[in-house]
Protein backbone atom coordinates (compact mmCIF):
# COMPACT_ATOMS: atom_id res chain seq x y z
CA UNK A 1 0.00 0.00 0.00
CA UNK A 2 2.32 2.62 -1.18
CA UNK A 3 4.39 3.78 1.88
CA UNK A 4 4.33 2.70 5.22
CA UNK A 5 4.51 5.59 7.01
CA UNK A 6 2.82 8.96 5.83
CA UNK A 7 2.61 12.39 7.43
CA UNK A 8 -0.88 13.42 7.74
CA UNK A 9 0.13 17.16 6.87
CA UNK A 10 1.63 16.38 3.71
CA UNK A 11 -1.95 14.51 2.83
CA UNK A 12 -4.03 17.49 2.84
CA UNK A 13 -5.36 18.10 -0.66
CA UNK A 14 -4.14 14.59 -2.32
CA UNK A 15 -6.28 13.78 -5.01
CA UNK A 16 -7.75 10.50 -4.37
CA UNK A 17 -9.00 8.29 -7.48
CA UNK A 18 -10.37 4.95 -8.09
CA UNK A 19 -9.01 1.90 -9.38
CA UNK A 20 -9.60 2.69 -13.27
CA UNK A 21 -8.10 6.58 -12.54
CA UNK A 22 -11.75 8.25 -12.12
CA UNK A 23 -10.57 11.04 -9.84
CA UNK A 24 -12.72 11.29 -7.16
CA UNK A 25 -12.21 14.12 -4.50
CA UNK A 26 -9.24 14.97 -2.37
CA UNK A 27 -8.00 14.57 0.95
CA UNK A 28 -9.78 16.82 3.49
CA UNK A 29 -8.42 15.06 7.38
CA UNK A 30 -7.54 11.63 8.51
CA UNK A 31 -10.38 10.08 11.25
CA UNK A 32 -8.74 8.32 14.19
CA UNK A 33 -10.81 6.66 16.72
CA UNK A 34 -9.54 7.96 20.04
CA UNK A 35 -8.42 5.90 22.89
CA UNK A 36 -8.88 5.77 27.03
CA UNK A 37 -5.30 4.43 27.49
CA UNK A 38 -2.29 6.32 25.72
CA UNK A 39 -2.00 3.50 23.22
CA UNK A 40 -1.59 4.74 19.46
CA UNK A 41 -5.44 5.23 18.12
CA UNK A 42 -6.31 3.57 14.76
CA UNK A 43 -6.97 5.08 11.81
CA UNK A 44 -10.57 4.48 10.40
CA UNK A 45 -10.32 6.25 7.21
CA UNK A 46 -10.01 9.87 5.48
CA UNK A 47 -12.34 12.36 5.07
CA UNK A 48 -12.68 13.23 1.06
CA UNK A 49 -13.97 16.30 -0.53
CA UNK A 50 -15.52 15.54 -3.75
CA UNK A 51 -16.08 18.16 -6.55
CA UNK A 52 -19.71 19.06 -5.09
CA UNK A 53 -18.06 20.27 -2.11
CA UNK A 54 -19.55 17.69 -0.32
CA UNK A 55 -17.30 15.88 2.14
CA UNK A 56 -17.74 12.27 2.44
CA UNK A 57 -16.09 8.74 4.92
CA UNK A 58 -13.32 6.88 2.98
CA UNK A 59 -12.22 3.73 4.84
CA UNK A 60 -9.04 2.63 5.26
CA UNK A 61 -9.98 -0.82 3.90
CA UNK A 62 -10.31 0.95 0.52
CA UNK A 63 -7.31 2.37 -0.12
CA UNK A 64 -5.13 0.34 -1.88
CA UNK A 65 -2.10 3.14 -1.61
CA UNK A 66 -0.98 5.89 -0.37
CA UNK A 67 1.59 7.77 -2.53
CA UNK A 68 2.97 11.42 -2.64
CA UNK A 69 1.47 12.58 -5.32
CA UNK A 70 -2.39 10.55 -4.31
CA UNK A 71 -3.99 8.50 -3.08
CA UNK A 72 -5.78 5.38 -4.86
CA UNK A 73 -9.04 3.73 -4.37
CA UNK A 74 -9.39 -0.23 -4.39
CA UNK A 75 -13.49 0.63 -5.69
CA UNK A 76 -14.70 3.50 -7.30
CA UNK A 77 -18.36 2.67 -5.29
CA UNK A 78 -18.21 5.09 -2.40
CA UNK A 79 -20.70 6.14 0.28
CA UNK A 80 -21.82 9.27 -0.68
CA UNK A 81 -23.87 9.58 2.71
CA UNK A 82 -22.23 13.10 4.56
CA UNK A 83 -19.36 13.05 6.81
CA UNK A 84 -20.00 13.13 10.69
CA UNK A 85 -17.92 12.65 13.32
CA UNK A 86 -18.75 10.77 16.11
CA UNK A 87 -18.04 11.83 19.49
CA UNK A 88 -15.52 8.62 20.26
CA UNK A 89 -13.43 10.03 16.70
CA UNK A 90 -11.05 13.03 16.22
CA UNK A 91 -9.91 14.38 12.77
CA UNK A 92 -5.68 14.55 12.85
CA UNK A 93 -5.37 17.63 10.95
CA UNK A 94 -8.45 19.58 12.37
CA UNK A 95 -8.14 18.78 16.06
CA UNK A 96 -5.24 17.09 16.58
CA UNK A 97 -2.48 18.97 14.80
CA UNK A 98 -1.81 22.47 17.22
CA UNK A 99 -3.33 20.58 20.40
CA UNK A 100 -1.39 21.28 23.15
CA UNK A 101 0.05 18.42 24.83
CA UNK A 102 2.69 17.52 27.76
CA UNK A 103 5.73 15.12 27.02
CA UNK A 104 5.39 12.38 29.73
CA UNK A 105 9.87 11.82 30.23
CA UNK A 106 10.28 15.73 30.67
CA UNK A 107 6.86 17.48 31.64
CA UNK A 108 7.54 20.16 29.19
CA UNK A 109 4.41 21.71 27.06
CA UNK A 110 4.49 21.54 23.25
CA UNK A 111 1.92 21.56 20.68
CA UNK A 112 1.36 19.10 18.12
CA UNK A 113 2.59 19.84 14.44
CA UNK A 114 2.02 16.82 12.60
CA UNK A 115 1.61 13.48 13.19
CA UNK A 116 2.35 9.90 10.99
CA UNK A 117 0.22 7.10 10.06
CA UNK A 118 1.61 3.59 9.58
CA UNK A 119 0.43 -0.21 8.91
CA UNK A 120 0.78 -2.23 11.75
CA UNK A 121 1.70 -6.20 11.78
CA UNK A 122 -2.00 -6.81 11.27
CA UNK A 123 -2.62 -4.21 8.49
CA UNK A 124 -3.98 -1.88 10.46
CA UNK A 125 -3.01 1.74 10.67
CA UNK A 126 -2.15 3.76 13.49
CA UNK A 127 -0.96 7.27 14.64
CA UNK A 128 2.55 5.63 15.55
CA UNK A 129 4.67 9.29 15.88
CA UNK A 130 3.83 12.78 16.62
CA UNK A 131 5.60 15.89 15.92
CA UNK A 132 5.68 17.87 18.29
CA UNK A 133 7.65 21.39 19.19
CA UNK A 134 7.67 22.46 22.58
CA UNK A 135 6.20 25.92 23.39
CA UNK A 136 7.64 29.07 23.38
CA UNK A 137 7.95 31.98 25.60
CA UNK A 138 8.70 35.26 25.34
CA UNK A 139 12.53 34.22 26.59
CA UNK A 140 12.76 31.76 23.96
CA UNK A 141 13.68 31.48 20.39
CA UNK A 142 11.92 29.71 18.00
CA UNK A 143 12.65 25.72 19.28
CA UNK A 144 13.02 22.73 17.70
CA UNK A 145 10.64 20.24 16.36
CA UNK A 146 11.37 16.40 17.94
CA UNK A 147 9.23 13.45 16.41
CA UNK A 148 8.28 11.25 19.69
CA UNK A 149 5.56 8.17 20.21
CA UNK A 150 2.10 8.63 20.32
CA UNK A 151 2.08 7.18 23.97
CA UNK A 152 5.42 9.78 24.67
CA UNK A 153 2.63 12.24 25.30
CA UNK A 154 -0.79 12.88 27.60
CA UNK A 155 -3.35 15.25 26.50
CA UNK A 156 -4.75 13.34 23.72
CA UNK A 157 -6.78 10.22 24.93
CA UNK A 158 -10.30 10.14 25.23
CA UNK A 159 -10.36 10.63 28.85
CA UNK A 160 -8.13 13.72 28.61
CA UNK A 161 -10.56 14.96 26.02
CA UNK A 162 -13.93 14.07 27.20
CA UNK A 163 -16.04 14.82 30.48
CA UNK A 164 -17.90 12.39 31.82
CA UNK A 165 -21.01 12.89 29.46
CA UNK A 166 -18.38 12.48 26.26
CA UNK A 167 -17.43 9.41 27.70
CA UNK A 168 -20.86 7.69 28.53
CA UNK A 169 -21.80 8.73 24.97
CA UNK A 170 -18.79 7.00 23.29
CA UNK A 171 -19.80 4.43 25.87
CA UNK A 172 -22.95 3.63 24.95
CA UNK A 173 -21.31 2.89 21.17
CA UNK A 174 -19.55 -0.15 22.75
CA UNK A 175 -19.72 -3.45 23.09
CA UNK A 176 -20.15 -4.31 27.24
CA UNK A 177 -16.64 -6.38 27.13
CA UNK A 178 -14.61 -2.90 25.57
CA UNK A 179 -16.27 -0.85 28.24
CA UNK A 180 -14.84 -3.03 30.80
CA UNK A 181 -11.24 -2.88 29.28
CA UNK A 182 -11.64 1.06 28.95
CA UNK A 183 -12.91 1.46 32.53
CA UNK A 184 -10.35 -0.36 33.89
CA UNK A 185 -7.49 2.15 31.95
CA UNK A 186 -9.52 5.46 34.11
CA UNK A 187 -8.55 7.17 37.12
CA UNK A 188 -10.46 5.69 40.11
CA UNK A 189 -12.02 9.34 40.46
CA UNK A 190 -13.38 8.99 36.74
CA UNK A 191 -14.27 5.46 36.68
CA UNK A 192 -16.55 6.34 39.80
CA UNK A 193 -18.44 8.84 37.91
CA UNK A 194 -19.00 6.78 34.57
CA UNK A 195 -20.42 4.10 36.96
CA UNK A 196 -22.90 6.80 38.23
CA UNK A 197 -24.13 7.88 35.11
CA UNK A 198 -24.71 4.73 33.58
CA UNK A 199 -28.14 2.84 34.26
CA UNK A 200 -28.29 -1.05 36.09
CA UNK A 201 -29.09 -2.42 32.82
CA UNK A 202 -25.76 -1.31 30.74
CA UNK A 203 -23.77 -1.40 34.35
CA UNK A 204 -24.49 -5.10 34.88
CA UNK A 205 -23.96 -6.08 31.14
CA UNK A 206 -20.52 -3.94 32.16
CA UNK A 207 -19.80 -6.08 35.29
CA UNK A 208 -20.19 -9.25 33.78
CA UNK A 209 -16.74 -8.23 31.50
CA UNK A 210 -15.02 -7.32 34.01
CA UNK A 211 -12.47 -8.96 36.08
CA UNK A 212 -12.89 -10.01 39.69
CA UNK A 213 -10.66 -7.13 41.17
CA UNK A 214 -12.60 -4.45 39.32
CA UNK A 215 -16.22 -5.94 40.24
CA UNK A 216 -15.06 -6.04 43.86
CA UNK A 217 -13.19 -2.19 43.62
CA UNK A 218 -16.90 -0.77 41.93
CA UNK A 219 -19.09 -2.86 43.60
CA UNK A 220 -18.10 -1.63 46.90
CA UNK A 221 -18.35 2.59 45.60
CA UNK A 222 -22.26 1.53 44.27
CA UNK A 223 -23.49 1.05 48.48
CA UNK A 224 -25.63 -1.97 48.96
CA UNK A 225 -29.10 -0.48 47.39
CA UNK A 226 -27.85 -0.17 43.91
CA UNK A 227 -25.20 -3.40 44.31
CA UNK A 228 -28.64 -5.77 45.03
CA UNK A 229 -30.12 -3.55 41.78
CA UNK A 230 -26.86 -4.15 39.55
CA UNK A 231 -26.69 -7.58 40.78
CA UNK A 232 -30.63 -8.49 39.68
CA UNK A 233 -29.87 -7.61 35.92
CA UNK A 234 -26.61 -8.92 35.40
CA UNK A 235 -27.28 -12.86 34.20
CA UNK A 236 -27.98 -15.52 37.85
CA UNK A 237 -24.76 -17.19 36.59
CA UNK A 238 -22.33 -14.39 36.49
CA UNK A 239 -23.79 -12.54 39.43
CA UNK A 240 -23.30 -15.86 41.03
CA UNK A 241 -20.08 -15.97 40.50
CA UNK A 242 -19.39 -12.32 41.64
CA UNK A 243 -21.03 -13.07 45.14
CA UNK A 244 -18.96 -16.45 45.32
CA UNK A 245 -16.07 -14.07 45.98
CA UNK A 246 -17.34 -11.66 48.51
CA UNK A 247 -17.30 -12.33 51.95
CA UNK A 248 -20.11 -14.62 53.43
CA UNK A 249 -21.61 -12.37 55.43
CA UNK A 250 -21.68 -9.41 52.63
CA UNK A 251 -22.94 -12.11 50.30
CA UNK A 252 -26.08 -13.04 52.47
CA UNK A 253 -26.37 -9.16 53.16
CA UNK A 254 -26.82 -8.48 49.31
CA UNK A 255 -28.68 -11.65 48.56
CA UNK A 256 -31.13 -10.30 51.32
CA UNK A 257 -31.50 -6.87 49.64
CA UNK A 258 -32.51 -8.52 45.89
CA UNK A 259 -36.30 -9.55 45.12
CA UNK A 260 -36.89 -12.87 46.19
CA UNK A 261 -37.96 -13.70 42.73
CA UNK A 262 -34.24 -12.58 41.41
CA UNK A 263 -31.98 -14.27 44.36
CA UNK A 264 -33.61 -17.70 44.11
CA UNK A 265 -32.14 -18.65 41.37
CA UNK A 266 -28.47 -17.34 42.18
CA UNK A 267 -28.94 -18.88 44.97
CA UNK A 268 -29.22 -22.22 43.96
CA UNK A 269 -26.07 -21.84 41.53
CA UNK A 270 -24.25 -20.62 44.93
CA UNK A 271 -24.94 -24.40 45.91
CA UNK A 272 -22.55 -26.03 43.23
CA UNK A 273 -18.61 -25.64 43.54
CA UNK A 274 -17.42 -23.49 40.83
CA UNK A 275 -15.79 -25.27 38.97
CA UNK A 276 -18.86 -27.59 38.33
CA UNK A 277 -21.40 -27.85 35.55
CA UNK A 278 -24.03 -26.87 38.47
CA UNK A 279 -21.89 -23.51 39.34
CA UNK A 280 -20.80 -23.13 35.66
CA UNK A 281 -24.35 -23.13 34.32
CA UNK A 282 -27.28 -20.32 33.48
CA UNK A 283 -30.67 -21.34 34.64
CA UNK A 284 -32.41 -19.36 31.87
CA UNK A 285 -31.55 -21.33 28.87
CA UNK A 286 -34.10 -20.84 26.29
CA UNK A 287 -36.85 -23.89 27.14
CA UNK A 288 -39.93 -24.86 25.29
CA UNK A 289 -42.75 -27.17 25.98
CA UNK A 290 -43.02 -29.69 23.28
CA UNK A 291 -46.60 -28.24 21.66
CA UNK A 292 -44.19 -25.43 20.45
CA UNK A 293 -43.58 -24.62 17.09
CA UNK A 294 -40.59 -24.27 14.57
CA UNK A 295 -41.75 -20.40 13.94
CA UNK A 296 -41.68 -19.75 17.80
CA UNK A 297 -38.41 -21.22 18.46
CA UNK A 298 -37.11 -19.58 15.83
CA UNK A 299 -38.69 -16.27 17.27
CA UNK A 300 -36.92 -17.08 20.51
CA UNK A 301 -33.38 -17.44 19.30
CA UNK A 302 -33.68 -14.03 17.36
CA UNK A 303 -33.75 -12.53 20.48
CA UNK A 304 -31.10 -10.26 20.45
CA UNK A 305 -30.43 -10.00 24.49
CA UNK A 306 -29.66 -14.56 23.71
CA UNK A 307 -26.29 -14.66 23.75
CA UNK A 308 -25.20 -16.92 20.54
CA UNK A 309 -23.98 -19.72 22.52
CA UNK A 310 -26.94 -19.61 24.33
CA UNK A 311 -29.18 -19.30 20.80
CA UNK A 312 -27.24 -22.26 19.19
CA UNK A 313 -29.92 -24.68 20.66
CA UNK A 314 -33.41 -24.68 21.86
CA UNK A 315 -34.67 -27.68 25.40
CA UNK A 316 -37.70 -29.37 25.59
CA UNK A 317 -39.45 -29.97 28.55
CA UNK A 318 -42.18 -30.62 29.90
CA UNK A 319 -44.17 -27.86 31.94
CA UNK A 320 -43.26 -26.11 34.21
CA UNK A 321 -40.99 -24.41 31.68
CA UNK A 322 -38.54 -22.69 34.18
CA UNK A 323 -35.44 -24.55 35.86
CA UNK A 324 -35.99 -26.74 37.67
CA UNK A 325 -38.23 -27.93 34.59
CA UNK A 326 -40.36 -30.62 34.52
CA UNK A 327 -39.06 -33.93 32.66
CA UNK A 328 -36.58 -32.84 29.88
CA UNK A 329 -37.13 -34.51 26.40
CA UNK A 330 -34.19 -33.26 24.71
CA UNK A 331 -32.78 -30.65 22.36
CA UNK A 332 -33.17 -28.48 19.22
CA UNK A 333 -30.24 -27.71 17.31
CA UNK A 334 -30.83 -24.07 15.24
CA UNK A 335 -29.44 -25.63 12.76
CA UNK A 336 -32.19 -28.13 12.51
CA UNK A 337 -35.16 -25.52 13.54
CA UNK A 338 -33.69 -24.10 9.98
CA UNK A 339 -34.35 -26.90 7.51
CA UNK A 340 -38.01 -27.42 9.19
CA UNK A 341 -41.11 -25.61 8.06
CA UNK A 342 -42.47 -23.23 10.91
CA UNK A 343 -45.30 -24.54 11.76
CA UNK A 344 -43.73 -28.27 12.25
CA UNK A 345 -43.80 -29.19 16.79
CA UNK A 346 -40.53 -29.21 18.54
CA UNK A 347 -41.62 -32.16 19.34
CA UNK A 348 -40.96 -33.73 16.23
CA UNK A 349 -37.82 -32.83 15.50
CA UNK A 350 -36.10 -33.46 19.03
CA UNK A 351 -32.77 -34.62 19.58
CA UNK A 352 -33.38 -37.06 22.88
CA UNK A 353 -30.10 -39.32 22.16
CA UNK A 354 -27.53 -35.95 22.93
CA UNK A 355 -25.41 -37.10 26.32
CA UNK A 356 -26.31 -34.82 29.33
CA UNK A 357 -24.47 -32.92 31.98
CA UNK A 358 -24.84 -33.87 35.27
CA UNK A 359 -24.74 -30.55 38.17
CA UNK A 360 -21.42 -32.39 39.16
CA UNK A 361 -19.70 -32.63 35.99
CA UNK A 362 -15.46 -31.12 36.38
CA UNK A 363 -14.32 -28.75 34.48
CA UNK A 364 -12.31 -31.33 32.40
CA UNK A 365 -15.42 -33.54 32.10
CA UNK A 366 -17.76 -30.68 30.53
CA UNK A 367 -14.68 -29.63 27.98
CA UNK A 368 -14.53 -32.82 27.32
CA UNK A 369 -18.11 -33.08 26.66
CA UNK A 370 -17.87 -30.00 24.14
CA UNK A 371 -15.24 -31.32 22.54
CA UNK A 372 -16.72 -35.09 21.79
CA UNK A 373 -19.89 -32.80 20.35
CA UNK A 374 -18.70 -30.22 18.58
CA UNK A 375 -21.27 -28.44 20.93
CA UNK A 376 -21.01 -24.23 22.32
CA UNK A 377 -23.76 -25.02 24.68
CA UNK A 378 -25.48 -28.14 26.64
CA UNK A 379 -28.05 -29.63 28.89
CA UNK A 380 -27.30 -29.86 32.63
CA UNK A 381 -30.27 -31.98 33.77
CA UNK A 382 -30.41 -33.64 37.57
CA UNK A 383 -31.19 -37.51 38.54
CA UNK A 384 -35.17 -36.81 38.06
CA UNK A 385 -34.83 -35.63 34.54
CA UNK A 386 -34.91 -32.11 35.26
CA UNK A 387 -33.24 -29.18 33.59
CA UNK A 388 -31.13 -27.12 35.63
CA UNK A 389 -30.15 -24.68 33.56
CA UNK A 390 -27.32 -25.01 30.67
CA UNK A 391 -23.44 -24.79 30.35
CA UNK A 392 -22.03 -22.34 27.51
CA UNK A 393 -18.04 -22.55 25.86
CA UNK A 394 -17.54 -19.23 27.25
CA UNK A 395 -18.08 -20.03 30.52
CA UNK A 396 -15.78 -22.89 30.21
CA UNK A 397 -13.07 -20.88 28.52
CA UNK A 398 -13.53 -18.32 31.95
CA UNK A 399 -12.57 -20.67 34.04
CA UNK A 400 -9.81 -22.71 31.63
CA UNK A 401 -8.18 -19.36 31.39
CA UNK A 402 -5.39 -18.09 33.54
CA UNK A 403 -6.20 -15.89 36.24
CA UNK A 404 -6.39 -12.16 35.44
CA UNK A 405 -6.75 -12.70 31.78
CA UNK A 406 -9.37 -9.91 31.33
CA UNK A 407 -7.07 -7.30 32.86
CA UNK A 408 -4.68 -8.40 29.99
CA UNK A 409 -7.10 -7.35 27.27
CA UNK A 410 -6.21 -3.54 28.40
CA UNK A 411 -2.89 -4.39 26.89
CA UNK A 412 -1.83 -3.05 23.64
CA UNK A 413 -1.55 -5.00 20.75
CA UNK A 414 -1.85 -4.96 16.86
CA UNK A 415 -5.12 -6.32 17.09
CA UNK A 416 -6.30 -3.52 19.25
CA UNK A 417 -8.66 -5.15 21.52
CA UNK A 418 -11.64 -2.42 22.43
CA UNK A 419 -11.34 -0.46 19.05
CA UNK A 420 -14.59 -1.93 17.92
CA UNK A 421 -15.77 1.57 16.50
CA UNK A 422 -14.10 1.24 13.17
CA UNK A 423 -16.45 -1.79 11.86
CA UNK A 424 -19.09 -0.14 12.91
CA UNK A 425 -17.96 3.14 10.91
CA UNK A 426 -17.59 0.62 7.91
CA UNK A 427 -20.27 -1.11 8.20
CA UNK A 428 -22.64 2.23 8.35
CA UNK A 429 -21.23 3.58 5.29
CA UNK A 430 -21.62 0.22 3.57
CA UNK A 431 -24.95 0.49 4.22
CA UNK A 432 -25.24 3.82 2.69
CA UNK A 433 -22.76 2.91 -0.51
CA UNK A 434 -23.81 4.05 -3.93
CA UNK A 435 -21.51 3.96 -7.42
CA UNK A 436 -19.49 7.53 -7.57
CA UNK A 437 -19.68 7.29 -11.02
Amino acid sequence: MGAARVFVARMAGLAVFGPDGERIGKVRDVVVSLRVDPSPPRVLGLVVELATRRRIFVPMLRITSIDPGAVTLSTGSVSLRRFTQRPNEALVIGQVVDAPVRLMESGEDAVVVDASIEQTRSRDWVVGQLAVRPRRTRLTRRTQVNVVPWSAVSGLTLSDRQGTEGLLAVFETMRPADVAAALSELPIKRQHEVVDGLDDERLADVFEEMSEADQRELLGHLGSERAADVLEAMSPDDAADLLGELPAAESDRLLALMEPEESAPVRRLLRYSADTAGGLMTPEPIILRPDATVAEALAHIANPDIPPALASMVFVCRPPAETPTGRYLGCVHHQRLLREAPFELVAGIVDSELARLTPEATLEEITRYFAAYNLVAGPVVDGEDHLLGAVTVDDVLDHLLPAGWRDEMTEPTDGYVGSGSGENRLASEVAGEVDSA
